[in-house]
């Protein structure tokens, strides 16, 4: 395909807006523009691409198969056009930039404290967050998105660049008051899918990685009691009730210090696993990103 033929941003944003603001109106509301011209150019998107992109149906219009091909592909295109003009917008002011993102456990526990103390010793730097799943993550690292990511899986693309951070245990935890807090012998695998689980929703690394292990040995299934998208819920449901959860070691690790949880061991079961660093290689030579790795360097569990 010629670049010539190659459909603009005005005709990617306008299918763009038409299916997340809800049809042609609130588009062309949203774009200042005639509902013609909304129109117009959801028609050029079809002739360009030689398919139907959108189907009518009663008043609503849908996507095709092909259309929700092109709409993803619309919404990568603008997010990389909208982080382009914030990153030449630092450049005019002189200042040096990173985004940044790390997987939700780590984003919920372990970035805040690293943020304030990059914030601290580099005050000429500036770093955008975000949290997200580590599957997730692994893409926006190979489509440009993030450039660098704080991950619990290790990627697998050849365009990540990645290197090891901490080493991190899931622990069978419970509550103080929980029956098998005060046993010390460990519990069989058998007895422990018995026990009432609160986890991580299947998506979440700890889940993946949990249900990995498990598999590996062949353990019966676990009796999941509930799902939770919060780490920090899970601990404070343990504190105050009889269920028990897979949690890393660095979330729980002051709460049982403290008391208000307990270690319950399973005999010939240890779950280990990797934290990662990983960045693409156009960030290899960036000062934000080589000044945070160096402060990741110096942290320790």
């Amino acid at each position: 395909m010629e670049y010539k033929d190659l459909p603009d941003l005005v005709e990617l944003a306008t299918l763009k807006a038409v299916v997340e603001l809800g049809g042609v109106a609130p588009a062309a509301r949203e774009m200042c523009v005639g509902q013609p011209a909304v129109t117009k150019r959801l028609r050029a998107l079809d002739a360009r691409y030689g398919v139907p992109l959108m189907h009518r149906d009663g008043r609503r219009l849908t996507l095709s198969r092909a259309g929700e091909r092109v709409y993803a592909f619309a919404r990568l295109v603008l997010d990389h056009q909208a982080l382009l003009v914030r990153d030449l917008e630092y450049l005019r002011e002189g200042r040096n930039s990173l985004r940044l993102a790390a997987s939700q456990t780590i984003g919920e526990h372990l970035l805040p404290n690293l943020l304030l103390r990059f914030a601290e010793a580099h005050p000429e730097y500036r770093l955008e967050s975000s949290v997200g799943y580590s599957r997730d993550l692994q893409t926006q690292l190979a489509t440009g998105l993030v450039g660098l990511a704080l991950l619990e899986h290790e990627p697998d693309h050849p365009d990540i660049l990645v290197q090891k951070w901490l080493e991190d245990e899931l622990l069978l935890v419970c509550g103080r008051s929980h029956p098998l807090a005060g046993i010390d012998e460990p519990v069989t695998i058998t007895d422990a899918a018995r026990l009432r689980y609160v986890l991580r929703e299947p998506k979440a690394s700890v889940r993946v990685t949990l249900e990995k292990a498990l598999g590996d040995i062949n353990a019966p299934p676990l009796n999941v009691a509930m799902e939770v998208g919060a780490t920090q819920t899970i601990v404070e449901m343990l504190e105050h009730g009889k269920h028990v959860s897979f949690m890393p070691r660095f979330v729980v690790a002051e709460s049982l210090v403290d008391g208000e949880l307990v270690h319950i061991r399973i005999a010939g079961l240890r779950i280990l696993r990797t934290l990662w660093i990983a960045r693409t290689r156009s960030n290899l030579q960036n000062p934000v990103a080589e000044a945070f790795v160096e402060l990741l360097r110096e942290t320790s569990l």
